[in-house]
């Protein structure tokens, strides 16, 4: 599991290019501050998928031939690592997704979809990535249940008071949030809302892709009842995720993608399911992928002391410095950054500071990062955005200020 934040000594002997050396891509000349969308892959996981690909290639649990056998083997044994990293009771708890969108949508499309009724609540929070507003707004459309929003504070962070007065109500029956937000930066108190959740008998589904690379996960001690996160924001590969649920709620979930190896007898009228987490992974696995995200697991267990301080230092020197530029507005609080700030220039549109940032060799995220009610919340339709990894320098940084300067300029 990724270290706990640790002391400034430790920040200040951590050199980040002795990790950079690890990733071939950075062979070209890229200030790559686009991690939120998706991390670079060390060459430690470019390795185990070329290995898989080259000697073990095979479909998993349906041959006896020696090259079944070892691609089954490998794809369970990053089930395994994937428990260990995030404290699951079980491998059993663990599923194998396309990203943390299809597994929300598991979720919100069985189990909560079978215990929603008219006139019942599902809380949101208004951070929310478009990936885990959007499943439930189709859920509470369709089951004439109610879709409530969980509102920020004037700091941005979340209202816990004003959710508790929701859950008195008595008709909340799932609670759905961001572990970190995708636009604001900071970490969201997930633990003290899963408490306050339970205690009104609903169910909390945390989405922990902006956290799953920064933040140690211990689902047990997070007392969540499902999280998800995408491989490709963790230093994985593209088209992997997990969804972790309780093995009981599991249990008794209905199968969302149906066909292949889900299945556990089929009769021309009839169909039964295999166990978790089978019964969820219909269809031919993406075991380079599975084997991937392993990798990237264990390449995160080992990063330096003082790694991931340095990427929330790197994000707050950005905050800071570029509040400091007339004309620029800081989304969030400056000092709160788990990996990255978003911000907004005046009279300059967000897309036309990133090309100026392209043309200087820095790449950053400019739009409405799939959260456009949150945005409007904050009253702008667009920013940009620039997202930290243990590769990164405080060069780099100094580079996204004076390219923002620059645009700032040159459409003055």
């Amino acid at each position: 599991m990724p270290s706990e934040f640790t002391s400034q000594k430790e920040t200040a002997l951590f050199q980040p290019e002795h990790v950079r050396r690890q990733f071939p891509i950075f062979e070209r000349e890229v200030a790559w501050l686009d991690n939120a969308a998706t991390t670079q892959r060390p060459e430690r996981v470019l390795r185990a998928m070329d290995e898989f690909n080259r000697r073990h290639n095979a479909n998993t649990r349906r041959s006896v031939h020696r090259l079944g056998a070892e691609a089954t083997a490998a794809y369970e044994g990053a089930r395994e690592v994937v428990a260990r990293f995030i404290g699951a009771e079980s491998p059993a708890e663990v599923i194998f997704t396309p990203g943390t969108t299809v597994g929300i949508n598991i979720v919100a499309n069985s189990l909560a979809h079978g215990g929603i009724g008219p006139g019942d609540e599902v809380w949101i929070s208004a951070q929310e990535h478009h990936g885990n507003w959007v499943p439930w707004l189709k859920a509470t459309q369709t089951l004439g249940a109610h879709l409530r929003i969980i509102p920020l504070l004037p700091d941005g962070h979340l209202d816990l008071a004003r959710f508790q007065e929701g859950l008195a109500g008595g008709r909340v029956r799932w609670v759905a949030l961001t572990w970190v937000s995708n636009v604001l930066g900071f970490e969201n108190d997930v633990r003290a809302f899963c408490a306050a959740a339970h205690g009104a008998g609903a169910r909390v589904l945390v989405d922990a892709a902006q956290a799953a690379a920064h933040v140690p996960m211990d689902v047990r001690e997070l007392d969540c009842d499902f999280l998800a996160f995408s491989g490709h924001k963790m230093y994985g590969p593209m088209g992997i995720g997990v969804l972790w649920g309780r093995a009981e709620l599991l249990a008794q979930m209905e199968p969302f993608i149906l066909g292949g190896e889900m299945i556990g007898r089929v009769e021309e009228q009839a169909a039964t399911w295999a166990e978790p987490p089978y019964r969820f992974e219909g269809g031919t696995p993406n075991v380079m992928g599975a084997v991937g995200l392993g990798e990237a697991m264990g390449w995160l267990e080992n990063l330096p002391a003082g790694a991931h301080e340095h990427v929330s230092a790197l994000a707050r020197e950005a905050a800071q410095t570029l509040a400091e530029l007339p004309g620029v507005r800081i989304l969030g609080p400056a000092m709160e950054r788990v990996s990255l700030v978003s911000f907004c220039v005046d009279g300059v549109h967000a897309h036309d500071v990133a090309q100026v940032l392209d043309g200087r060799g820095i790449a950053v995220r400019a739009g409405h990062m799939c959260a456009q009610p949150l945005l409007r919340r904050l009253g702008v339709e667009s920013a940009v955005r620039a997202s930290f990894a243990p590769y990164n320098t405080m060069d780099e940084v100094n580079a996204l200020v004076e390219g923002v300067r620059a645009a700032q300029e040159l459409f003055a």
